[in-house]
């Protein structure tokens, strides 16, 4: 999708939707694959209004999480660090807030699958555990209410 969407040149309305420090991605797959089906845009014009829709809506949040924190660092992780534009929105904005801008390495970017796991382990090694029965998908599970032992 980044090849395509760096011949792109116009910006197509998507849905952008950013509430505090929730985003929500829901429906923009489908309203682009909508468009496209129609054939009303080109696919390169497609590609670029999802990534930059995306991008902007990550930027927002991340900016709004470093203004509301006063972090001095951001890290790029997972499958979508490896792309180019994406690094380039929150290097300007990590720059913005005076903070360190660091991508992992591009042979660990890669499906988050690896970090999940890892995190159940440092669960598993304080205490943290869940039996399958009670085990759950939380919808509105918001990770700033989430409890991390191992971080002091």
């Amino acid at each position: 999708m980044e090849k395509l969407a760096l011949k792109g040149k116009t910006l197509v309305p998507l849905p952008y939707v950013v509430k505090g420090m929730d985003l929500s991605l829901s429906g923009l797959l489908t309203a682009a694959s909508t468009l496209a089906i129609k054939g009303d845009f080109a696919l390169d014009d497609l590609c670029y209004s999802l990534q930059e829709t995306a991008f902007s809506m990550v930027t927002e949040v991340t900016e709004r999480a470093l203004a509301h924190t006063e972090k001095k660092e951001v890290l790029l992780t997972g499958g979508v660090a490896a792309n180019k534009r994406l690094q380039s929105m929150l290097a300007i904005v990590a720059e913005d807030h005076a903070a360190r801008f660091n991508v992992v390495p591009l042979q660990f970017a890669t499906d988050n699958g690896a970090m999940i796991a890892w995190t159940g382990v440092l669960a598993y090694k304080h205490g943290l555990v869940t039996p399958i029965e009670d085990s759950s998908v939380k919808l509105r599970w918001r990770v700033d209410k989430v409890d991390v032992p191992w971080i002091t």
